[in-house]
């Protein structure tokens, strides 16, 4: 049975919740980190709450979680800010969604 978006993004914003603990170690930019980071939560909820019972194509599935795989081995915080705006826009994007 196909997952649904509502499961995977699940999954994307547990990832997504980790690479905003490790940008927030960057003291200088922890209000841009948690602006970011909630303006991008928003965002992902909405489109869950949107399609969230729709099913996910195994591909954009896969490629989702091979982003979250590649999110996961980021061990640099200033490196974690940068994708904390890319990685939901890949999300996005895999699932068919304008970001």
């Amino acid at each position: 049975m196909p997952e649904t978006v509502r499961i995977v993004l699940g999954r994307a914003l547990d990832a997504y919740a980790s690479l905003e603990e490790l940008g927030e170690d960057v003291e200088d930019e922890w209000t841009y980190v948690t602006e970011l980071a909630a303006a991008w939560r928003d965002r992902l909820a909405a489109v869950a709450d949107e399609r969230g019972e729709q099913s996910m194509d195994d591909a954009a599935a896969s490629a989702i979680d091979r982003a979250i795989d590649e999110i996961a081995r980021i061990e640099d915080p200033h490196r974690a800010i940068d994708w904390l705006s890319t990685f939901p826009q890949v999300v996005l994007f895999a699932i068919g969604v304008t970001p």
